[in-house]
C-alpha cells in the first residue's frame, strides 16, 4: 500500500475513481486496495465511509478478514471495469438489466434503515429523516462501492465516460467539460506529457 502516495480522484465521478485505485502514475502500477489497510485507506481518502466507522471496523476485524474484503473489492473493480469499458462511448440501453446481476446482488445484503435524526443549520437544530446503515462486518465496507458503481450506471451518460488519451495511462474520467473536449486524466500530467512529446516531433520533423 503507497501510504504517502495519494490515490486518484480526477474522474468527476466516485463508480470511475473506484476504478482508477488501481493505476500507473508513473512507471509502475501501483494499487491503492491491494491489502484490508489499502482499502480502509482508499475509503477514506474517497469519503465514502464516516471516518469513525472505518476506524470501529477495523479495531473489530479478525486477522486477514480485511484483506479478504480487499481481495473481494478488487474483483468486484475488475468485473465493474469490464463492464465500463464494454459500454462506454454511448447510452446505456434497458436490456443490459441482466449484466448488472452481480452488483444488484451485492446492494441487495444492504443494511440500510431510515431514522430521525438532527441536523443543525446556521446554530438552529431541525429534525430531518435521514438514512443510517449498519456496519455489521468488514463485507458491509464493499456497499458503499456497489452504491458509487449503481450511481454511476443510473445518473452518468456513459456517452462521456473516456478513457485518457496519456500513453500508457489507464485512467477513466465522466467528460463533464463544455464541448465534451477533455481528452486528459490531467492536463498537469497527461496533457503536459503530450504538450512536450508533440514540441519534440514538431522539431524533428524540421
Amino acid at each position: 500500500m503507497p501510504m504517502n502516495q495519494p490515490a486518484n480522484f480526477i474522474a468527476d465521478a466516485p463508480g470511475l475513481d473506484f476504478l482508477n485505485s488501481i493505476a500507473t502514475p508513473v512507471d509502475v502500477a501501483v494499487d491503492w486496495i491491494a491489502d484490508g489497510e489499502g482499502l480502509i485507506g482508499w475509503l477514506r481518502q474517497a469519503d465514502l465511509v464516516p471516518a469513525d466507522i472505518l476506524d470501529e471496523v477495523a479495531a473489530r476485524a479478525m486477522p486477514g478478514e480485511l484483506d479478504r474484503v480487499a481481495d473481494q473489492a478488487r474483483d468486484l473493480r475488475e468485473w465493474f471495469r469490464g463492464f465500463v469499458r464494454t459500454h462506454m462511448g454511448a447510452a446505456l440501453q434497458a436490456n443490459l438489466l441482466a449484466e448488472l446481476d452481480p452488483l444488484n446482488r451485492l446492494l441487495a445484503r444492504d443494511e440500510a434503515y431510515g431514522r430521525i435524526g438532527l441536523r443543525h443549520d446556521h446554530g438552529h437544530g431541525h429534525l430531518v429523516y435521514e438514512v443510517a446503515r449498519r456496519w455489521r462486518s468488514p463485507e458491509s465496507l464493499l456497499i458503499p462501492l456497489g452504491e458509487a458503481m449503481a450511481r454511476l450506471v443510473v445518473d452518468q451518460d456513459f456517452a462521456q465516460i473516456k478513457a485518457c488519451e496519456g500513453r500508457g495511462c489507464t485512467l477513466l474520467f465522466a467528460d463533464h467539460t463544455r464541448g465534451h473536449a477533455r481528452r486528459w486524466c490531467s492536463m498537469g500530467v497527461c496533457g503536459n506529457r503530450a504538450k512536450v512529446l508533440a514540441h519534440r516531433n514538431r522539431k524533428k520533423a524540421h
